[in-house]
């Protein structure tokens, strides 16, 4: 029975009972890889684990001392693995059932599984998808037991393990330990993290726990709380209260590194109470409670707000984002500067901060300077920028602290801090964060190493937070070392697909496997195929359409085909494809929440983190040449002549594309230069006749889908659809994975082709599921940006004689359009992509959280929008499918198959989609950079002709100038002045040197004067020659450095000339166009080259942190503020 509760309700297994309003269990279990896949057919043993046939070490308990099975009562002969069934281990898990969860567990609950301890009598429940399933016993289970791969509670297990609130906080590191297996956390737990309150709760959830596995599996519950261990030590039978000091060393004793991490965490506690006591002056001011800071708020007294820290200023300058009602009601236009940091008091970049503004006479200005560190400002003495609202933090209302990556001091800097040797500040890789202080006696054995750490505390007596080490990433420098600090820094932590999630255990009914309870299999023994079923359901477009992709070379994911042909009645027939990724992917499943929890497939400069395992998302449900694959199709019957649209269909086919075209070769095709076919593998075995008449049929189909695109872009232009500018940089590797080069993407109109299709589909989706479901569809929304970050795009056109109307999307448009020089396309380029950097992100919304007029798409011009082009790579695509399949229902009034989130619980998975969107964005921009600095790291810039490039002046700054380099897509800072005061000198030969003098900073140029009366002006726009090197830090990312040697342009050599002149004409040609505005804005989106080498190596990462998984899903506010803020 269940503890009694109001509203409580047996469910089963699922919920953990209903403890104070339905308490729901996380399992965790061991993460260690499977060695291989067994085969579905294979027969289990009792007692057989996974792999090879051979009994699996037990958990707690394999290696049960003396101790413990004394401490237990019981001896491990005793203790059950799990009920057996017609000789055969039973599997006990499934996926959560339906139901919504709160607070910090809900990413827990996206990664595990929950448990089901099926009683030995009577009827057997399973849970799928949120449905239950009964059978008599006997008839479930006749599968295979299914690996418990840090998804699933394991059943091979001594006891389970419950640890309350305070264990969970201070231990969650121990606790990771792949060896600790069968831990369940309760939601109390996670949710009391916040409140430190329920270990009653979590008590009674063990006790239940205890009698639901019908009093035969031990239930340890850990817990500090000393007064909990003598009250509930000894009240139930079967259920042990014990410190988790006393559960290691009677368990674990010869566990060292837990012990060892017990044992610094234990002294690092210590340590902050005993300095607690010691320190009597404060070095910060007491955050205020918050009852006062909420009635604040409320008054208009408090502002609240994110926190953004400046990267290039950490120590001076942060800037607090208004948020909520803040954002409405203060009557601020700029967001407010929080200068230094006694006034930041401890908050730390990200955090949701209540700010208290200073008096007018306080208020400060940025500075407009360049500079490497934060003491460039003081030593460079430039006068700050006009006044902005000042204001200083009076408390904090949500941390965000997480995992950070650090580096150890050198030998030198550890003798600097002091005495205490034991007691390290290290310095947090993202320089927005303050250093850390831990206590350590790793420290000369890490010092060449990135380190994770967390944060525990920071007291208002300490100058610094106080932090323990968490594990080590790698060497500093080493590829794999920088790629996992790059990850960890976005909190991206994807674990290799588990068999739980790639093989789903069968029910069986009568002896047959449910359809939807294993994925599918395709081998050459074994190859998929189309089932006779979804012939009859589907439209079969497989002999009536030739349908093909036009994707990057190399491309594995193929998200979407196209398709054109003639009807009879002479009307064009237009068709967007797009992978059927949810025939596959059932709501609920235990692929669906991995896909869920990741969000997007991430794209790297070498490499990419799938969304979906290989089996989907490089084989069956990519729609690769030859094959049939079921798609999800949207096809509009056009006008003949003048492109209308005329009717629009919507619904599940099965295709077969004719032809995987890259994006170059449908280009040479598109320009009817044939020698490419030779390229194109399915043209190579053809007869001439054969082969003729089919390079006809593509040739034709890809002028006419051209020939739709641009009527259907010059609508959009009509209502002020832009066309802003990306830099898209693609790392070429050699054979050894070495970097060869560094190569912008040659824009073709090819590519708008394509992406106008796309768009056009995403339009139309999105407005049938807002018909159909006013309330709860999830749309993309680009809001109009705020004017003043146009501020510097509209100085900088103006320096060339242009003119920039911003006040709308459609006078944007024309301005740019109209700003061309026909001397140097250069100067569109950048005032296109400074307009990219003004615009807001575009999000994800649920369309019941915000007005109808709210729903606009600014950059492409549309009413609707949302993204249903690529379910392989994005999760709100999958949402999109099964609401636009639910539409179709709907139309037909048959039943809704899946259960649609509600418009709450729609408006969370935006929000969390829209911050692993920027997390995707982040990492690879960050990845660039890193193979941007390692190509030129090992070359000597004085020598090196590659590190020799033409620059282009697209900002003046008091001390410098920012340049964009076009060979590479790289902007930096070069400096016009020196850190000994130096300003630069051009001679007669145009050479620079460093000689005494002063800088003038105009609107439009700077001027450099010397003592001697020699000078040299730098306008915008100018070219400027510049030579390439790389600063390195320890620290920190390595970072591109600039340094002008000549006032006047590089001259290209002659290769290098017939490459850029060529790249330019098709710009001029195409305009330079982008796929669309969010291509532009979020790079991400933008499918890549990927290595094919190796990519088992390199597709996921090795471990995973259980801090990530019992964090709340919210918005981690980590937008870079260097676009508004300093460079």
């Amino acid at each position: 029975m269940q503890p009694g509760a109001a509203g409580a309700r047996a469910t089963g297994a699922g919920d953990a009972a209903a403890l104070l309003g339905a308490e729901r269990e996380v399992a965790r279990a061991p993460r260690r890889r499977p060695q291989g896949l067994r085969s579905p057919k294979q027969p289990l043993g009792p007692g057989v684990g996974a792999a090879g046939g051979e009994r699996e070490a037990r958990g707690p308990g394999a290696a049960l001392t003396a101790a413990a099975r004394c401490f237990l009562g019981v001896s491990t002969s005793a203790l059950p693995t799990a009920p057996l069934s017609n000789g055969r281990a039973q599997s006990l898990a499934s996926p959560q059932p339906g139901g919504r969860a709160s607070g910090a567990s809900r990413r827990a609950q996206g990664r595990r599984n929950l448990p089901l301890v099926q009683p030995q009598d009577g009827v057997e429940v399973k849970w799928r998808g949120g449905v239950e399933l009964r059978a008599p016993r006997g008839e479930v289970g006749r599968h295979p037991a299914v690996p418990r791969d840090g998804k699933l509670l394991s059943s091979d297990v001594t006891h389970y393990m419950i640890p309350d609130w305070k264990v969970v906080q201070d231990y969650l590191e121990i606790l990771e330990f792949p060896e600790l297996k069968g831990i369940i956390f309760m939601q109390t737990a996670c949710q009391t993290l916040q409140h430190q309150r329920g270990r009653r709760s979590i008590y009674r959830a063990a006790v239940w726990y205890y009698h639901h596995c019908q009093d035969k599996m031990p239930i340890v519950m850990v817990t500090e709380d000393e007064e909990a261990v003598q009250q509930y030590g000894s009240e139930t039978e079967g259920v042990f209260v014990i410190s988790f000091k006393n559960y290691l060393d009677n368990f674990w004793p010869d566990l060292k590194a837990a012990h060892e991490l017990c044992d610094s965490i234990l002294q690092s506690r210590r340590e902050r109470e005993n300095e607690s006591q010691e320190s009597h002056g404060k070095e910060y001011t007491e955050h205020l409670p918050l009852e006062v800071l909420e009635a604040g708020i409320k008054s208009g007294r408090y502002i609240q707000g994110v926190l953004n820290v400046n990267k290039h200023r950490a120590q001076i300058e942060a800037f607090v984002r208004l948020q909520g009602a803040s954002c409405k009601d203060s009557g601020l236009v700029s967001d407010i500067l929080v200068h230094g940091m006694k006034a930041r008091n401890r908050s730390i970049h990200g955090d949701v901060v209540v700010v208290e503004l200073l008096p007018k006479n306080e208020w400060k200005g940025r500075t407009a300077a360049l500079c490497e560190n934060d003491s460039d400002d003081k030593a460079l003495g430039d006068p700050p920028s006009e006044p902005m609202p000042t204001g200083k933090v009076v408390g904090i209302l949500q941390k965000n602290w997480r995992d950070y990556v650090v580096t150890f001091p050198s030998k030198e800097e550890v003798q600097s801090q002091g005495k205490n040797a034991q007691k390290i500040l290290v310095t947090p890789w993202d320089n927005r964060i303050p250093k850390i202080r831990i206590s350590t006696q790793q420290t000369e054995a890490l010092q060449d190493f990135r380190v994770v750490v967390r944060i525990d505390s920071w007291e208002s007596t300490s100058l610094y937070p106080n932090g323990h080490f968490v594990r080590v990433l790698g060497r500093i420098g080493d590829l794999e070392g920088e790629i996992a600090t790059i990850l960890v820094e976005n909190s991206i932590s994807v674990v290799p697909f588990s068999e739980a999630q790639v093989w789903f255990p069968g029910v069986l009914w009568s002896g047959e496997r449910h359809s939807m309870c294993e994925m599918p299999v395709n081998t050459p023994e074994n190859p998929w195929k189309v089932s006779p079923e979804e012939e009859r359901e589907r439209k079969d477009l497989r002999e009536t359409h030739l349908v093909f992709s036009i994707d990057p070379k190399g491309c594995e994911d193929v998200d979407d085909t196209l398709s054109v042909r003639t009807l009879a009645n002479g009307n064009l027939e237009l068709g967007v494809h797009i992978a059927d990724v949810t025939h596959f992917v059932p709501p609920n499943s235990y692929i669906d929440i991995e896909a869920r929890t990741r969000a997007i497939t991430y794209y790297l400069a070498d490499r990419r983190y799938d969304m979906l395992p290989s089996i989907l998302s490089a084989d069956l449900c990519s729609l690769l040449g030859g094959v049939d694959r079921y798609a999800v199709s949207v096809i509009w019957e056009l006008d003949k002549t003048s492109y209308e649209i005329k009717k629009v269909w919507y619904g599940r086919t099965i295709i077969r594309s004719a032809y995987k075209l890259f994006y170059e070769a449908a280009q040479e095709l598109l320009d009817r230069n044939f020698h490419i076919v030779d390229d194109i593998p399915e043209f190579r075995d053809l007869d001439e006749k054969s082969r003729q008449a089919k390079l006809e049929e593509l040739v034709w189909a890809i002028g006419k889908l051209t020939e739709i695109a641009r009527h259907i872009r010059a609508k959009r232009d009509r209502c002020g659809a832009l066309e802003l500018e990306g830099v898209e940089i693609r790392v070429q590797l050699d054979e050894k994975k070495n970097i060869h080069d560094l190569i912008p993407r040659q824009p073709l109109e090819v590519h708008e082709t394509v992406a106008e299709c796309m768009i056009l589909a995403n339009h139309w989706v999105a407005k049938k599921i807002w018909e159909s479901f006013p309330h709860q569809a999830l749309l993309r929304q680009h809001p109009p940006p705020q004017q003043e970050f146009f501020s510097e795009l509209r100085e900088c056109a103006k320096a060339k004689g242009f003119f920039i109307d911003t006040r709308s999307n459609k006078t944007l448009a024309d301005s740019l359009d109209n700003a061309n020089d026909p001397n140097d396309p250069i100067v569109n380029r950048l005032l296109r992509s400074m307009a990219t950097q003004a615009m807001s992100n575009a999000l994800y919304f649920s369309t019941g959280s915000c007005a109808e007029e709210e729903f606009h798409h600014y950059g492409l011009a549309l009413d609707k929008y949302t993204h249903f082009t690529s379910p392989i790579r994005r999760y709100s695509d999958i949402v999109v499918h099964r609401l636009l399949m639910a539409a179709i229902s709907k139309d037909k009034k048959m039943e809704i198959k899946d259960n649609l989130l509600s418009n709450k619980d729609l408006e969370e998975l935006c929000r969390h989609i829209n911050n692993r969107n920027r997390a995707a964005q982040h990492s690879q921009k960050q990845s660039t950079e890193l193979f941007q600095c390692m190509y030129f790291k090992d070359k000597d810039p004085e020598n090196e002709a590659r590190c020799i490039s033409d620059g282009v002046i697209y900002s003046i700054r008091t001390n410098g100038i920012l340049v964009f380099i076009p060979r590479f897509g790289i902007k930096g800072a070069a400096y016009l002045r020196n850190k000994d005061g130096l300003v630069i000198s051009c001679g007669s030969d145009s050479r620079s040197e460093w000689k005494p003098g002063s800088l003038q900073r105009f609107q439009n140029k700077i001027t450099s004067t010397t003592t001697s009366g020699e000078s040299v002006t730098f306008h915008l726009f100018d070219h400027v020659t510049v030579r390439i090197s790389v600063q390195a830090s320890r620290c920190h990312s390595d970072t591109i450095r600039l340094e002008i040697i000549s006032n006047k342009p590089y001259l290209i050599p002659d290769e290098d000339l017939f490459q850029q002149s060529s790249l330019l004409l098709k710009s001029d040609l195409v305009k330079e166009v982008t796929r669309s505005v969010e291509e532009a804005q979020l790079v991400q989106e933008v499918k890549v080259n990927v290595i094919q080498e190796d990519y088992q190596k390199y597709c996921q990462t090795k471990g995973r942190s259980l801090y990530t998984l019992l964090e709340e899903i919210r918005d981690l506010a980590l937008l870079d503020v260097s676009n508004s803020y300093g460079m």
